[in-house]
């Protein structure tokens, strides 16, 4: 079964759909149970979104590689205070 951090390090290729089914339905699977990560996508596809209005579409790498470890990082130390389930 997909966890917590598992789903971070692919929530990316979730939303951008490069998953395999099977990926695709575990993820799916995790959503509907964890409200936690549900909001996790949903802001991920906002500042994705915002992103690419603020660029003319162009994605700045660096800036979205920066923010997947910001986040990587924030849900790390939910864990580890034991505030995100697994």
């Amino acid at each position: 079964m997909l966890m917590c951090k598992g789903l971070a390090e692919i929530a990316s290729d979730y939303i951008d759909d490069e998953l395999t089914g099977r990926q695709n339905l575990s993820v799916k699977m995790h959503l509907m149970m964890c409200r936690h990560c549900r909001t996790f996508i949903g802001n991920l596809r906002a500042s994705i979104d915002l992103l690419k209005v603020h660029s003319s579409g162009q994605g700045n790498e660096e800036l979205i590689r920066k923010i997947d470890e910001r986040v990587a990082e924030a849900l790390s130390a939910r864990k580890s205070e034991g505030r995100v389930r697994k």
